[in-house]
């Protein structure tokens, strides 16, 4: 992965580029940030450049020995630890029984979030997991020298999914590293690390992409007419997932609109009957759909709220979600916006913690009924 690979991000870049061309790499840093802003290609990349013996201009060359290898995620100093399933005991699992699959995903985009790497391992209706052992295997791998680069990398994504036992053993590695050892992490939740791996960590905060370097990229990558990219771009807002979704034919995207406009008219008709068919529905889809759903409801509120307001200007949604919402905004205003935004909230943070699905959504459905007519 090369720099110039990247969408946008030129600050982040240069900073990290700095920080190897004037010998000062931190051995441990986290990357934090919004979904789809490029927070893993920008650590798999910063690893290439850094091994890369023929940097030129700002980037690493891409054809070396170590950089084709870096390009096909098989160099030897690169480690990757990520959340796999929850095995029995009789049968531990770490991350390199998942190499296949992981590396995988990896070419088909690395701009990965938790929804589809579960995808990809068949998780629909669980979390994946760092397991306990995953600790012998990080200290066994940092435990040699380097095969050939001058540093081992090692990406941990989603560190925030570590066994209490991973992270303590993990702690005792930043306190006390190998020599040449590049811990690298990459978290969609950084406030549910331990604060003790936090503080030992420099923190590299990767922003929403840049609406310019969106719009640029998805010309070039994509192909579209400037009109199309510019409204795909306002649309994503930074994230390059959601931009991908809105130019490919996206039939979760159409499924959670029909699931959000159900249960808005049946909160407002007081159609208990119907909600809790709406709920009986929705529950089994499994956690990360259920999270997938309660972001997208989230967003339709605030972009309500935003036509209620009159600030067209900073509304993005996709046509049918404008139909929909040329009618229904009216009902969003300022004395329920924040309520509605903050119990979607309240409900995605809740499935996130592994509650009763049937029994959060149907709470959360209620309280919709006396949101809407606040």
């Amino acid at each position: 992965m090369l720099f110039s690979e990247i969408i946008g991000q030129a600050d982040i870049k240069e900073r990290l580029r700095r920080s190897v061309d004037e010998n000062r790499i931190p051995h441990a840093q986290l990357f934090t940030g919004p979904e789809g802003s490029g927070k893993l290609p920008l650590a798999i990349a910063y690893g290439q450049y850094i091994n890369c013996p023929n940097k030129q201009n700002g980037d690493a060359c891409g054809s070396c020995p170590s950089c084709t290898k870096y390009n096909h995620y098989v160099h030897p100093d690169l480690h990757f630890v990520f959340p796999v399933k929850r095995a029995s005991e009789k049968k531990p699992e770490n991350s390199d029984d998942y190499l296949r699959y992981w590396r995988e995903v990896l070419q088909e985009n690395p701009y990965l979030n938790p929804r589809r790497w579960y995808r990809k391992l068949e998780l629909e209706n669980k979390q994946g997991t760092i397991p306990a052992n995953e600790s012998e295997n990080i200290i066994k791998k940092l435990s040699f020298k380097p095969y050939e680069a001058e540093y081992k990398v090692m990406i941990i994504w989603l560190p925030e999914r570590m066994h209490q036992a991973t992270a303590n053993k993990l702690l005792k590695l930043l306190e006390e590293p190998p020599p040449k050892t590049l811990f690298l992490m990459v978290s969609e939740n950084a406030d549910n690390l331990l604060p003790t791996i936090r503080s030992r960590t420099q923190k590299i905060l990767v922003p929403a992409i840049d609406e310019q370097s969106m719009l640029e990229a998805l010309q070039q990558k994509h192909g579209l007419e400037e009109d199309q990219a510019r409204e795909t771009a306002r649309l994503s807002q930074g994230n390059y997932l959601s931009a991908l979704h809105f130019i490919q034919t996206d039939e979760q995207a159409q499924t959670n609109l029909e699931r959000f406009i159900s249960l808005m008219r049946l909160a407002y008709s007081k159609n208990i009957p119907g909600l809790i068919g709406w709920v009986e529905e929705l529950a089994p889809i499994g956690r990360e759909n259920l999270k997938s759903f309660l972001d997208y409801a989230a967003r339709m509120v605030r972009e309500n709220f935003m036509l209620n307001l009159n600030m067209n200007n900073i509304v993005y949604l996709s046509q049918a979600e404008k139909d929909f919402s040329k009618n229904f905004s009216k009902f969003i205003h300022p004395n329920n916006a924040r309520p509605i935004y903050e119990e979607l909230n309240r409900t995605y943070r809740d499935i996130s913690m592994n509650a009763h699905a049937k029994t959060t959504l149907l709470d959360m459905s209620i309280q919709m009924i006396k949101l809407l007519k606040l």
